[in-house]
């Protein structure tokens, strides 16, 4: 390979690399947005399923893991050191490896995470208790509700199995399910008289259920993830190359750059 030809490779791959360390970051993010996000569904599933929590930090770990790899690709292509070089390509077909295995995971477990979100949420109603619970997963829930503007997993009649809602002869219904404006967002609002509404003991709530609008928000929400993941494993894979192609074409390692006499 020509001198020429040598650098073009060589700042491409420092142009890769920077790229690389910004996409790393992303992940990162990613990572800490699920694990701090106490407003969305995202917080449901991380208080109830430790699968959820565990692929937080695994994001964590490869943000981080990626951005070290780029700022490692950046400084072996400037300086040209080739042991440095096939670190960064070793490190990114193990990073690669496992982007695919999770990946793999992730899809053929889609159908258990769909069961496994409908078990949270339906015993969560079940329990939902204002003045005694999990604060965080309540207000979640009621989150999620609100914006959707749905109630229940399947429908409002999901809430008829809750024991407080019982116990007050479904003369209250959740605030977050109704589909008049209310100043309250969270708990149980009291049936002032009846509603036009055909939902469960004429409650003013919304009938249709969250489990459409849940699982397109996680489509939308996995996808953004799922289609960041693979931008940086086609980045991954061209600097894959460009490392290995500089890597065989820098015949000694020059730390000092210091001329021969």
């Amino acid at each position: 390979m020509g001198s020429g030809c040598l650098k073009v490779t060589k700042y491409f791959l420092f142009l890769f690399n920077l790229l690389f360390l910004i996409l790393g970051a992303v992940i990162l993010g990613f990572g800490i947005w699920i694990l701090a996000d106490k407003t969305s569904f995202i917080a449901v599933l991380q208080t109830s399923s430790p699968s959820l929590k565990s692929g937080a930090y695994i994001l964590i770990g490869v943000g981080a893991l990626t951005m070290l790899m780029g700022f490692l690709g950046c400084l072996g292509a400037v300086n040209e050191i080739r042991c440095l070089l096939a670190l960064y390509f070793t490190c990114l077909m193990v990073i690669l490896m496992t982007q695919v295995a999770a990946g793999l995971v992730i899809y053929f477990q889609k159908d258990m995470l769909k069961d496994e979100l409908s078990k949270i949420v339906q015993q969560l109603i079940v329990d939902y208790d204002p003045s005694n619970g999990d604060k965080n997963l309540q207000d979640a829930w009621d989150y999620v509700q609100k914006q959707i503007s749905c109630c229940g997993w399947d429908g409002a009649k999901d809430w008829e199995n809750n024991k407080i809602l019982k116990n007050e002869s479904m003369l209250q219904y959740p605030c977050s399910c109704s589909v008049e404006v209310k100043p309250e967002n969270t708990g149980f609002c009291n049936l002032d008289g009846p509603s036009n509404s055909t939902a469960p003991y004429a409650w003013p709530v919304h009938e249709q259920g969250c489990v459409d609008g849940v699982q397109q928000w996680l489509k939308d929400n996995l996808g953004i993830i799922l289609g960041v993941c693979t931008g940086v494993a086609v980045i991954e894979l061209l600097g894959m190359i460009l490392s290995i192609s500089l890597c065989k074409n820098i015949h000694s390692e020059d730390y000092t750059k210091v001329p021969k006499s």
